[in-house]
């Protein structure tokens, strides 16, 4: 008997250790997703500070004014005749599927089979569904009213981020889309994932085929300027070389009707990111949601051009429900209250920053200029009174603010566990908002559950708030094999949500519960490595300013503070201490200069230390691929030297450095590897992707199935 005890306290104790390093795996790769996303929207923010202050005729501003035009381009009439797909022609040699119109349940079949043996449908195939799910989607209300009945169950997916293996096993295990299977997928369809485009085209054309029962809504990644961050657009441009740009700007369209939200019997809610506590259902069934074709910036109001909603298809039948005959007026887009800020961050929200008003917007572009190195013959600022001449001028209405603000609550907010409502400074868009808050939109809307999606979880979902929140992630293997859990909902006609899980990877399924710990945990503390490696210099500075003396050494306690001090990841940093400090420690102190060594991160590009960019290419490394990927204005995947010199520019002005015309041209002939005066951006990004050598047999062990745990410290903390 006393042996058993023994092994029963053993086995617990055993479990609760793998459960504190699995919990803390998580908040490294959580944490890590998040500052990518803060860093995203506040390039976003910078870009939108150029268009509203420098001059029509800038350099800088031109460079990045096209992304802000996309739903200006055409109007609706001139978008079947311009992406008309009559005129591609179709080889005899292609042996992919054939799709015909109107498509039937058979195409769709080839269709997924095609994809599961990594086949790729046509350009031509492809233009044609997106053109005939376009029309569909402008002739659909922002929310969608969805009935049960007593001999079907409705099934509800959440993320699905290009993970075309898990969107096949949610078939697999709940069957095929049809009118007894009816499913709606809660957004974030695209990005990160490699197969994004396959998950679109077979999400429309099973729509296509059952209007009434496949619902689509928007996610916050259905935004063309997000996706040229995390991977979409990479991905089409390279799947579909010569007709990936039209692909993408039809895409861009479509993205901007996706319906808002789904209301099951009139009780159940379902939208991606959260509510806040102004979200209004009346509201957000008037609006039009087409205009805003990326939700990071409101839309400008002009007089000349108007564009044509879906506010009078809404008002007929179960729409009348959220019809309201004028729109509140609101106080602010902050959601700011000091006394219930949740912590204290340097970033700040989306909202808050597109909304901030500088005390001297001429000196804050005198210094963005300096840093930049422009030319002087740009320093005319922009007029605020001849604004008529600048075709991106406008001023956004309060209507309209309300609006957009509408849109970012539903598409980036998250729930937390007080009650109120603040912004969202960890995503840096949308808000917190409480369980209050949850029970006063629910109860004023006459609802009894909120279903969302947003936010990745380690079993795929998670209740909240009472059980009134109900958040679903159906991307498996999220962050790394092994770290998370899919999940899908059913619900039927007593609203009882069942939740079914699943793991898409194999190889997961195989590994114990300490092999699967291990795997992930050591991605999370290489992707850590990498961030810790990228703020050298910063962390150098922190760190000798707590050695005075200049003698090498600080205690592991100054250490923890000055890691977070500088990256800002809310990490427990002394809890992961004997993880990412090794033998460079004794009687609780760091060798810190030691310590980098120990980080064994080799630079694949040495020889180009001496021109003072890397730390700034590792540091910012999705940046520059985004601003690279927007001055690319023809999707070729090459930009010419004066290209690559106005992107470091961009950059500079963004972050505030000086960076010398000498060291660019030194780094631009270095990788013109066929000295033909142009950059491949794809072979430029990989060439500056950190190496993690002293990890490489691990890896190799890893995928052999041999898995050691490297839990164990090495050293005394």
């Amino acid at each position: 008997m006393r042996s058993a005890l023994l092994i029963q306290r053993w086995y617990r104790q055993y479990v609760a250790r793998l459960e504190m390093r699995r919990r803390c795996t998580w908040n490294i790769f959580q944490s890590i997703e998040y500052a990518g996303q803060q860093d995203q929207i506040k390039l976003y923010n910078f870009f939108g500070f150029l268009m509203d202050h420098f001059t029509p005729a800038s350099s800088e501003r031109n460079l990045i004014s096209h992304i802000f035009r996309e739903n200006e381009v055409f109007q609706d009439v001139e978008w079947e005749p311009y992406f008309c797909y009559k005129s591609i022609e179709v080889p005899d040699t292609y042996a992919g599927p054939h799709l015909t119109f109107p498509l039937t349940v058979n195409n769709i079949t080839e269709l997924v089979e095609a994809f599961k043996h990594k086949e790729q449908l046509h350009a031509r195939f492809v233009l044609q569904l997106l053109g005939e799910t376009w029309r569909l989607l402008r002739v659909l209300p922002n929310i969608t009213e969805v009935s049960t009945c007593h001999s079907k169950e409705i099934t509800i997916c959440g993320d699905l981020h290009g993970h075309l293996e898990d969107l096949l096993l949610v078939f697999y295990k709940n069957g095929l889309p049809s009118v007894e299977t009816p499913y709606v997928f809660n957004g974030d369809f695209v990005d990160r994932g490699k197969d994004s485009i396959e998950i679109l085209l077979i999400l429309f054309a099973f729509q296509l085929v059952y209007p009434n029962d496949v619902h689509l809504n928007r996610g916050n990644h259905e935004d063309h300027i997000v996706n040229l961050r995390y991977g979409f657009t990479k991905e089409v441009l390279g799947k579909y070389r010569l007709h990936g740009k039209k692909i993408l700007k039809l895409l861009q369209k479509i993205f901007s009707w996706l319906p808002l939200a789904t209301v099951i019997d009139q009780k159940v809610l379902i939208l991606h990111g959260g509510i806040s506590d102004t979200t209004d259902l009346k509201l957000i069934a008037k609006l039009e949601r087409n205009r805003y074709v990326s939700a990071l910036r409101p839309p400008k109001c002009r007089q000349a051009v108007k564009s044509k909603g879906p506010g009078g298809q809404y008002s007929d039948g179960e729409g009348d429900r959220y019809s309201a005959a004028g729109r509140r007026r609101v106080r602010s887009l902050t959601h700011s209250n000091p006394a219930t800020a949740r912590h204290e961050l340097q970033r700040r929200s989306l909202q808050a920053y597109c909304i901030r008003t500088s005390p001297n917007v001429e000196e804050e572009l005198r210094e963005r200029r300096r840093w930049a190195g422009l030319s002087a013959s740009y320093e005319r600022i922009h007029d605020p009174i001849s604004s008529d001449s600048d075709p991106d001028s406008g001023e956004v209405l309060e209507t309209d603010a309300e609006e957009w603000k509408q849109i970012v609550d539903m598409l980036w907010s998250d729930p937390m566990l007080q009650d109120g409502c603040i912004p969202n400074e960890v995503r840096g868009g949308g808000c917190y908002w409480g369980p209050d808050v949850t029970q006063e939109v629910l109860n004023r809307h006459n609802l009894c559950l909120l279903i969302r999606s947003h936010e990745c979880k380690q079993d795929g979902y998670e209740f909240c708030h009472n059980r009134k929140v109900l958040t679903i992630f159906s991307a498996s293997n999220y962050y790394e094999v092994g770290s998370n859990r899919g999940a899908y909902i059913r619900l039927g006609p007593d609203l009882n949500p069942h939740v079914v899980q699943y793991q898409a990877s194999r190889s997961t399924r195989e590994l114990t519960l300490r092999q699967s710990v291990g795997r992930t945990e050591r991605s999370a503390l290489r992707a850590l490595r990498e961030q810790l490696f990228a703020h050298k210099s910063d962390l150098i500075s922190a760190f000798e300013e707590y050695d005075p003396e200049h003698t090498g050494v600080i205690s592991m306690e100054r250490w923890a503070v000055a890691a977070e001090t500088v990256l800002h990841l809310g990490l427990p940093w002394r809890v992961l201490r004997s993880q990412l400090v090794g033998c460079s420690t004794q009687d609780g102190m760091i060798n810190y200069n030691d310590w980098f060594r120990e980080l064994a991160l080799m630079d694949p590009n040495k020889e180009l230390a001496h021109t003072g960019l890397l730390e700034t290419m590792y540091r910012h490394h999705s940046n520059l691929e985004t601003i690279f990927r927007i001055i690319d204005t023809d999707h070729s995947g090459l930009i010419s030297f004066e290209e690559f010199r106005q992107t470091w520019k961009l950059l500079s002005s963004h972050l505030k450095m000086e960076i010398s015309d000498k060291a660019i041209s030194d780094l631009a002939l270095s990788i013109d590897f066929n000295k033909d005066g142009s950059i491949d951006i794809n072979e430029f990004m990989e060439a500056f992707r950190l190496v993690d050598c002293s990890h490489a047999q691990i890896l190799d062990s890893i995928n052999e199935g041999l898995t050691p745990d490297l839990q164990q410290p090495t050293s005394p903390s």
